[in-house]
């Protein structure tokens, strides 16, 4: 749990009370390849960060097609925020793409936590913040260039998960057919 404990100390400072506390609220939890983590339909009732493993948020298109949006890996936090913090049902899906080992947050613990540790709201704020950044950052360059930048792109930024997560999910994510994407693999060994 050191490593969650790291990560939330870089936007913001707590005492060991306040870091005990957060720690008796958190659940440690495997989440199998492929399981999901909050699915679209459902209303998401927890927050995750991820010790070990991939996850996917995707979803399906008005063809019926499944469309990757974004990979998050170690030491992220995930949830689906509309839906968690308006109680209103996901249009996304957030999926296994690996074995995950995560620290698991109840929507109710998570809640004690915001109504009892000062400062708390702020961090998180600022965890999401930090977030949405980079999700806009690392989406940008995929509407712009072309299919072999992309992905030399997702190189680039995802080192640890180009290697982790199946041909077709990395296709849907650049916008590419799993052929177009095993030309560029070739073509740039």
């Amino acid at each position: 749990m050191k490593e969650l404990v790291n990560y939330i100390l870089q936007f913001g400072n707590l005492n060991q009370q306040q870091i005990d506390l957060i720690l008796s609220k958190a659940q440690e939890r495997e989440i199998r390849k492929e399981a999901y983590f909050s699915e679209a339909g459902k209303v998401s009732v927890e927050v995750g960060f991820i010790l070990e493993g991939i996850l996917r948020v995707c979803y399906y298109n008005n063809k019926g097609e499944e469309i990757t949006k974004y990979f998050i890996d170690e030491n992220n936090l995930v949830v689906d925020l509309e839906s968690f913090d308006n109680n209103i049902c996901s249009s996304a899906y957030v999926q296994a793409v690996t074995d995950c080992k995560m620290i698991v947050f109840s929507k109710k613990n998570w809640q004690e936590l915001l109504d009892t540790i000062i400062g708390w709201d702020t961090i998180v704020h600022k965890i999401i913040s930090k977030a949405l950044i980079q999700k806009v950052a690392r989406r940008s360059p995929l509407v712009s260039e072309d299919a072999t930048t992309r992905y030399l792109s997702f190189m680039e930024m995802f080192p640890n998960v180009i290697n982790r997560v199946p041909l077709s999910y990395l296709a849907s994510y650049l916008g590419i057919t799993q052929s177009s994407l095993s030309r560029i693999r070739k073509n740039i060994r």
